[in-house]
């Protein structure tokens, strides 16, 4: 066996491999984006953006910040009730300002902000990975589909040809859960952070 050879054979040894992990990860990740529709059904029940409570929350809690009565401005941003995520932040701005640790507000909204991200991330990698895995199970059935198409192993060629499809539909389905959740979700958390900016502005915290 020349040099040459050598090489191609531990190529195609190594990626007919990965055809067993690659099925796998695939299937786990259906279930994955079957589990994402789920949260992101319970979310969507659970949004409730009401704008006058807001403007009047902020409104109450400015004037008490500008007489430096931050219990009572701590009090007024507990009444706001929004999505969750403008919620826990307002919840946690009040804890900050009864402390009279006004300035850390700043610093406790970018952490909002990262924890958006951070959901974001799963929906991204669903729709990012499934079809790469996808393709991957695509092209690497077709090797020992056209060596059984060589050899007119008929039963060969269409066993690996439903695999090699099967992984492609499988990929897109979990690539597009994942790209449609992570949209919405992307509009969501873009309309929250706006709110949490709001806030932040009532008790001017910004530089």
């Amino acid at each position: 066996m020349t040099a040459d050879s050598y090489i191609f054979q531990m190529l195609y040894t190594f990626s007919a491999s990965m055809l067993y992990p690659v099925v796998i990860i695939l299937i786990l990740l259906v279930v994955f984006s079957l589990i994402l529709i789920g949260e992101f059904l319970s979310e969507y029940a659970k949004r409730n953006r009401d704008i006058e409570n807001l403007e009047l929350c902020c409104d109450t809690a400015r004037k008490h910040v500008n007489s430096t009565e931050f219990g009572k401005a701590a009090g007024s941003l507990r009444n706001v009730k929004q999505n969750f995520m403008v919620t826990s932040f307002a919840k946690s701005a009040a804890e900050h300002l009864e402390e009279n640790m006004v300035a850390s507000i700043e610093w406790l909204s970018q952490e909002y902000e990262i924890k958006m991200a951070k959901r974001l991330e799963q929906t991204r990698i669903v729709a990012t990975v499934s079809p790469m895995l996808g393709l991957m199970g695509t092209l690497i059935p077709l090797g020992p589909a056209l060596i059984g198409l060589s050899q007119g192993d008929i039963v060969q060629l269409a066993n690996n040809l439903m695999i090699a499809f099967a992984t492609t539909v499988v990929g897109l389905f979990a690539g597009t859960i994942g790209y449609i959740l992570t949209q919405i979700r992307k509009r969501w958390y873009w309309q929250d952070m706006a709110d949490i900016d709001y806030i932040l502005d009532t008790l001017e915290v910004k530089e």
